[in-house]
């Protein structure tokens, strides 16, 4: 699994900044269950699978790092919560026999189309599929990662390239073929930098000048691509800008972020229950 890496030598200087570094808040959660948006709503530009692959992408050459093998499984983690914030899934209530998060089934809400290719394919999978199956197990199913040769059809294949053509649609990529000696491999290099430094700075401000101290009280979204950053191993890549002392308080923060109880978060009222449930699912694997 991954692992949020100090620099160098480092003191617990976040938690003596913490004591100065007091709560603005960020936007407050949804009154309602946190799963679910008033329609999609079309101020979002990237969902969060194309945020998780820009964090990934080297600006330059335009693809993620050859030793990154957790990127693929994060993505797939990232489709079943932008599902869930989206109103098309829920997790399975719970019963007076409390189940854990990674024992209750993915639910199908509604099968409307998203107008995203890998959210209605995915959609179309969970539809398909009886009995239901859980968190963990739907991120091994569309990564792949099955010894069963009759859910191979669940499947997502070429999602980079796939997530890469739409950030390419929407003007933020390009598309390159390089030459790496005995082949030759399609890259796509970031030409808009604007719209990555201020997914970087809106992630960075949240664990720094707009820290809550309280995942309840964070922006869903940004809690939700925390987490995708942490499990797809480019949590490194936004806090790499950062002068130390404010690098050390990130990092420690978003420490204290990720270790908490996924069990115990999704319990407490207006929670993003997906959000938890692929932490867990990630924290297990």
């Amino acid at each position: 699994m991954t692992t949020l890496i100090h620099r160098g030598r480092r003191a617990d200087v976040g938690r003596n900044a913490d004591k100065r570094v007091e709560g603005e808040e960020d936007s407050v959660l949804d009154k309602s269950n946190g799963e679910e948006d008033p329609g999609d709503c079309k101020d979002i530009r990237l969902t969060l699978m194309e945020e998780v692959l820009l964090l990934g992408l080297k600006d330059k050459e335009g693809y993620t790092s050859f030793w990154n093998d957790c990127i693929s499984s994060g993505l797939r983690g990232g489709i079943l919560i932008e599902l869930a914030m989206r109103g098309r899934i829920q997790l399975e209530p719970q019963t007076m026999r409390k189940k854990r998060l990674l024992d209750r089934k993915v639910l199908l809400k509604s099968d409307a189309p998203t107008g995203d290719v890998l959210l209605d394919e995915t959609l179309r999978h969970l539809k398909a599929t009886e009995p239901a199956e859980t968190v963990q197990t739907w991120i091994e199913l569309l990564t792949g990662e099955t010894w069963n040769p009759f859910k191979l059809q669940y499947q997502l294949r070429n999602v980079r390239e796939r997530i890469a053509k739409n950030l390419v649609e929407k003007g933020i990529l390009t598309t390159e073929k390089q030459n790496f000696l005995l082949f030759d491999m399609t890259t796509h290099p970031v030409t808009n930098t604007t719209e990555k430094q201020r997914l970087v700075k809106k992630l960075q401000e949240s664990v720094l000048d707009r820290w809550v101290n309280d995942p309840h009280r964070m922006d869903r979204r940004t809690l939700a691509l925390l987490v995708l950053a942490h499990a797809s191993d480019v949590l490194e890549n936004i806090f790499a800008s950062l002068v130390d002392e404010q690098y050390d308080v990130a990092i420690n923060r978003s420490k204290d972020l990720l270790e908490r109880d996924p069990e115990v978060e999704a319990a407490k009222a207006g929670c993003t229950e997906m959000v938890w449930a692929v932490l867990a699912a990630f924290n297990k694997s």
